[in-house]
């Protein structure tokens, strides 16, 4: 099997999936391994915080050819998640590449 049909068919699994097995999914740093490693993260100043939102900080995005820095913003807390625990996206170096775990509520 080619790695587009690879990709389309776990593209298609995880959209079929409930909304519960979204956080479980991006623990596992699906996607394409990137050789170079991203860059060190900025630093960013957050704003002061502001009620019923979390600061998403700002990370390194793979653009198909270079690393393109995406800053951090502050994004409505949803209320199935508010006791939750935001754990931000990173980078993680496995076997194939770099690969971008993408951030979820815990």
């Amino acid at each position: 099997m080619n790695i587009l049909r690879s990709v389309a068919l776990l593209l298609a699994m995880l959209g079929a999936s409930s909304a519960m097995a979204l956080p479980a999914a991006a623990e596992v740093g699906v996607g394409i391994g990137i050789r170079i490693g991203p860059p060190a993260p900025r630093y960013e100043p957050v704003p002061p915080p502001r009620p019923g939102y979390y600061w998403r900080a700002g990370h390194w995005f793979w653009n198909g050819s270079a690393y393109v820095w995406r800053p951090g913003v502050y994004v409505v807390r949803p209320a199935a998640y508010y006791r939750s625990a935001w754990v931000p996206g990173h980078w993680v170096r496995r076997p194939g590449g770099w690969f971008f775990v993408e951030g979820h509520w815990r």
